[in-house]
């Protein structure tokens, strides 16, 4: 059997408050292998972000993390250097943030931020990164790919921009991607469209993926393992076909009677 690219093991992050300090993510754990999707399924306030920021290497210094294994690809990442991690974060495993215009730099160009990180990891001419450029936005969809690398955030719609993050964060062909609620301030339609993309790829290129998201529709389209947070803990964990067909936490029972049923 292939051993998990990702380990967690006993995951913890504190936020000091001045009243005293604040237990966010609560003893976590989990295995993904390559080209498995796991998907953190929880209402907002959860601790689903934070997890995937300490996963990234991410979080703010003021927070405090603990774990008895945070193990990516045979790595240690408790043990990394702030720039062993830059080394890994673009390259081996990548994030696509929730919000697009808030993650894209409004003063750089589409091309200008695809370009940086495959200069940056693969040590290439910029002709080279420009046209790994070209050919990532043609996959995700972006006609005209081309002409976009001149154009700003502000010019592309809610779609298009969400769909230069994915580019962006596939442009190494990382091992592990997470994606952090990626459809959210999208229409139905581009979510369905996205949520295509993100497994065409992930299958394409033989990804793990971990999917944060609220929404158990998501989760039924696209999940391999799905594992529940409720109030800073995973309070069930299963496969897909376990946790939607027999659901055991009364909170899971909760999430699922939120699907909206056509008729009722």
């Amino acid at each position: 059997m292939d051993d998990p690219i990702l380990s967690v093991r006993h995951l913890t992050i504190d936020i000091p408050l001045a009243q005293g300090t604040m237990h966010a993510v609560r003893g976590i754990g989990f295995d993904l292998k390559r080209g498995e999707t796991l998907c953190i399924v929880g209402e907002s306030g959860s601790g689903k972000s934070l997890t995937s920021l300490a996963i990234m290497g991410l979080l703010s210094k003021k927070l405090r993390q603990k774990a008895e294994k945070l193990q990516f690809a045979g790595l240690d990442l408790r043990n990394q250097t702030p720039r062993m991690m830059r080394g890994l974060r673009g390259d081996r495993m990548a994030m696509i943030f929730q919000e697009p215009m808030t993650s894209l730099n409004p003063a750089y160009t589409i091309g200008d931020q695809l370009e940086e990180a495959y200069l940056l990891h693969r040590k290439a001419g910029k002709a080279e990164a420009r046209a790994r450029a070209v050919e990532l936005l043609g996959k995700v969809g972006i006609t005209a790919a081309e002409s976009r690398l001149s154009q700003y955030p502000h010019q592309l719609s809610g779609g298009l921009r969400q769909r230069v993050m994915i580019a962006m964060a596939l442009m190494c062909e990382p091992e592990l991607i997470i994606a952090d609620e990626p459809t959210t301030a999208l229409d139905v339609t581009i979510q369905a469209q996205i949520l295509r993309l993100l497994s065409d790829l992930q299958r394409e290129m033989n990804m793990a993926m971990i999917l944060v998201t609220h929404d158990l529709g998501i989760v039924a389209r696209i999940a391999d393992k799905v594992a529940v947070m409720y109030a800073g803990e995973v309070v069930e964990q299963g496969t897909a076909a376990e946790i939607f067909d027999n659901p055991r936490h009364p909170y899971t029972r909760g999430l699922l009677r939120c699907i909206p049923v056509p008729g009722k």
